[in-house]
């Protein structure tokens, strides 16, 4: 017998039940929370797939009375499918831009040792997102009047090219810079040149990022509204951001048919452009080299 010691009884073991319950609970509740999250997003895509067919739209969600008449109606108006093809110019021109001048200086900055060039990389990315579009659209638009450059397509791709430059540059950089230098030093070897290298053996391996790039600038330059807005005169060279702003009727009243229909087929190019690279290069990077 042990003096001084008392005998406690052992704690009661737990119900085997109790924590597969716990679990089930909280799988209940993020799928919940995951369901309301996805609801909340889902509902506006549900309302652009719907209310085009929908002979009486709403701004609410339902059923439609599936009709294609409001298709019709757009079609009826002179500049909407115009602007389509102009904002296809003016996203697939700045993009190519975008990504050839990005590319270029990319892979000098990456290669070539310049005093203060991450100095320089950083100012430029800070001033381009200090000194935005609007804020410079006064000087913008006093160059392009002495350029000649209004109400054209090249005045807008121009313009957008400039202010996606730097943000492309610094991005590409980092997809320079983990190349490996020995697949260049052996092109050097058997000769090649510097725009050889960079067109043979660089360019397939940053293949990804430059993929990043041009989804990114077409995405940009196809949602930007204030520039062409701006520079362009006539309504047959506006882009379908801008055609899609007189949708409206005198009062201001949105006419919810032309303008679900006009933002469905609006929509679809850049979505389909993003199944397509997405399919292909997966967005899977690292580093600036798909594994």
């Amino acid at each position: 017998m042990t003096v001084g010691h008392e005998t406690r009884p052992a704690a009661p073991p737990a119900p085997a039940g109790t924590g597969r319950v716990r679990h089930s609970l909280g799988a209940i509740g993020r799928a919940t929370f995951l369901a309301m999250v996805a609801g909340f997003f889902a509902l506006p895509l549900l309302w652009l797939a719907t209310a085009p067919f929908d002979a009486h739209p709403t701004i609410t969600a339902s059923v439609p009375e599936f009709t294609l008449r409001n298709f019709r109606s757009l079609l009826d108006n002179p500049y909407a499918l115009g602007s389509l093809a102009n904002s296809v110019i003016q996203s697939a021109g700045s993009a190519v831009l975008v990504v050839g001048l990005a590319a270029l200086a990319a892979y000098a900055l990456s290669r070539v040792r310049v005093p203060g060039r991450d100095a320089l990389l950083y100012c430029l990315l800070l001033l381009s997102s200090v000194v935005t579009g609007t804020a410079a659209m006064v000087p913008i638009f006093e160059l392009a009047t002495r350029l000649n450059l209004i109400d054209t397509h090249l005045g807008v791709i121009l313009t957008l090219t400039g202010g996606l430059l730097p943000a492309a540059i610094f991005i590409l950089k980092d997809f320079m810079d983990a190349t490996p230098t020995s697949y260049e030093e052996s092109a050097r070897v058997f000769g090649a040149g510097p725009l050889q290298i960079l067109w043979h053996i660089v360019v397939p391996v940053v293949r990804p990022g430059l993929a990043t790039i041009g989804v990114w600038a077409v995405a940009s330059v196809w949602g930007s509204f204030l520039t062409p807005f701006i520079l362009l005169r006539d309504p047959e060279k506006s882009p379908g951001a801008v055609i899609l702003y007189t949708l409206y009727t005198e009062g201001g009243s949105p006419k919810l048919d032309l303008i679900s229909t006009f933002s469905l087929l609006y929509s679809l190019p850049v979505v389909l452009m993003y199944v397509f690279v997405s399919r292909k290069y997966g967005f899977r990077f690292h580093g600036g080299i798909k594994r």
